[in-house]
């Protein structure tokens, strides 16, 4: 019986809420028969009575009663209904809570789940990959999961760190993803980045949603050309393993970087910028990228699959890339 990575979020919650009595959770309609809007707390609220709270919709205040519940001793997880919608727990996430150990010496342990990424029909306001924007305030990890058993051992280790957590988990991913279990012999530690398939000729740099699509384009690739792209799966964007980076682009001189979200200030610039400072006499060729383009997202299913990179975009680039 194969399990989906919205199985292992909800087991990861299940088991957190069991482990500590310190651990709450907090927000939008996630108690009671509704179990939040994508059901991942379904269930939780009568087994684990006064701990999972419904919030009112202001998600600046679900993140700052989050903060204040973490600085009164507890391990709050606040979720956002939608990752667009974090944008308004911005200021307390990223002024306050990202802020306060240095300014204090006091950590806030807060983890914020952000279902993120587009599904066809979401439109502008339901489809945001906001990762960037949350990895670009010091003292904040941010966390993007792509398989089932990360999505599990991830969320538990979110909990763990002392230190805000934005754990960004994409909507798509939720029941498409399936495995034959949650749990792995040796998962890989937090900040360490993953050889998701191993190539040749050249480097595929991904995350979340992306992950998936860089496989199947790497699978189409060989099958049809021969080539042989390595692909990395980052699995966190803060902290970002360049380490594991610069020795795939060592091993095949080329590099693609694959991102769902907006080019500009993005995280497919972060990682190109790096290796271009540290690891330009690694590369062949220039380094290229695969995001959306820079436009609201549209809400017609037939606009958005056109607006989201897939893995025919990717096949392309790494067509060309390899020709350089």
């Amino acid at each position: 019986m194969s399990v989906t990575y919205i199985d292992a979020i909800h087991a990861a919650l299940e088991e957190l809420l069991q482990e500590d009595a310190s651990v709450i959770l907090y927000g939008e309609d996630i108690a009671g028969s509704f179990g939040g809007a994508f059901k991942a707390t379904k269930g939780l609220a009568d087994k684990f009575p006064g701990r999972v709270l419904n919030a009112p919709i202001a998600e600046d205040a679900i993140v700052g009663l989050g903060m204040g519940a973490a600085l009164g001793g507890l391990k709050p997880i606040v979720e956002m209904q939608f990752a667009d919608f974090g944008t308004l727990g911005q200021n307390q996430m990223c002024n306050n809570a990202a802020a306060h150990f240095y300014r204090t010496g006091i950590p806030v342990n807060l983890t914020m789940r952000m279902p993120c990424g587009g599904t066809p029909g979401g439109g502008p306001y339901h489809s945001q990959c906001l990762e960037a924007v949350f990895a670009h305030y010091p003292g904040v990890h941010v966390f993007t999961p792509a398989t089932v058993a990360d999505a599990y051992y991830m969320l538990k280790e979110a909990v763990r760190i002392p230190d805000p957590v934005v754990f960004m988990e994409h909507k798509f991913l939720y029941r498409w993803l399936k495995a034959d279990s949650w749990l792995e012999a040796d998962p890989l530690p937090i900040g360490r980045a993953r050889i998701a398939r191993p190539g040749k000729h050249a480097t595929v740099v991904a995350f979340s949603a992306m992950v998936p699509e860089a496989l199947r384009a790497a699978e189409e690739l060989a099958a049809s050309s021969g080539y042989e792209l390595e692909v990395v799966d980052l699995r966190t964007v803060k902290p970002l393993d360049t380490d594991t980076i610069l020795a795939s682009v060592a091993r095949t001189a080329r590099l693609l970087v694959v991102s769902e979200d907006f080019p500009w200030g993005g995280v497919a610039a972060e990682v190109i910028a790096r290796v271009a400072t540290e690891g330009m006499h690694l590369l062949d060729a220039p380094p290229l990228r695969v995001t959306a383009p820079d436009t609201p997202i549209p809400a017609h299913p037939d606009l958005w699959k056109a607006h989201r990179p897939g893995y025919e975009n990717i096949m392309a680039a790494a067509r060309y890339l390899i020709s350089l």
